[in-house]
């Protein structure tokens, strides 16, 4: 649906409104109102327009970089139980420092989807042995460059 459309649907249920206040007392003026109140009131939630209409705000992501990134990742891989902490580091190999096998690996990519809000495909995911290699891709998945 273009903006177009939208506003030109906000300016008919604003007709219809005006038109359902002053027919209120017959029966069609209230059919109207809760026709309106089902249609429009779940999109009226936060700040007043010009025309009186409540509408929605939504925000982007908390701005990334390099050192959150690196911050989060480290953070998840510690949380893994089969991950021993002390021995991790942003150059640790999955499977030959850490002694993950392939099934733990694909959890870690998993865990990895969950806290940045992206799916990996397969394809990617098979290179991504190292935390570096998963903070360069989702760097580069998120644009972030510094």
């Amino acid at each position: 649906m273009s903006f177009t459309q939208i506003a030109r649907q906000c300016s008919r249920f604003a007709a219809a409104l005006s038109t359902a206040r002053l027919a209120s007392s017959s029966l069609v003026g209230q059919t109207q109102t809760r026709m309106m109140h089902r249609i429009v009131m779940p999109a009226m939630i936060s700040s007043q327009s010009r025309c009186g209409w409540q509408m929605r705000k939504y925000s982007a992501k908390p701005p990334l970089s390099l050192k959150l990134i690196n911050e989060r990742v480290l953070l998840v891989l510690k949380l893994y139980d089969k991950i021993d902490p002390s021995k991790l580091n942003v150059e640790s190999h999955f499977i030959n420092d850490l002694g993950l096998d392939s099934l733990d690996h694909v959890e870690v990519i998993m865990a990895m989807e969950d806290e940045f809000g992206f799916e990996i495909p397969d394809s990617d995911a098979e290179k991504l042995l190292k935390p570096a290699d998963i903070i360069k891709y989702v760097a580069d998945k998120e644009d972030v460059y510094e």
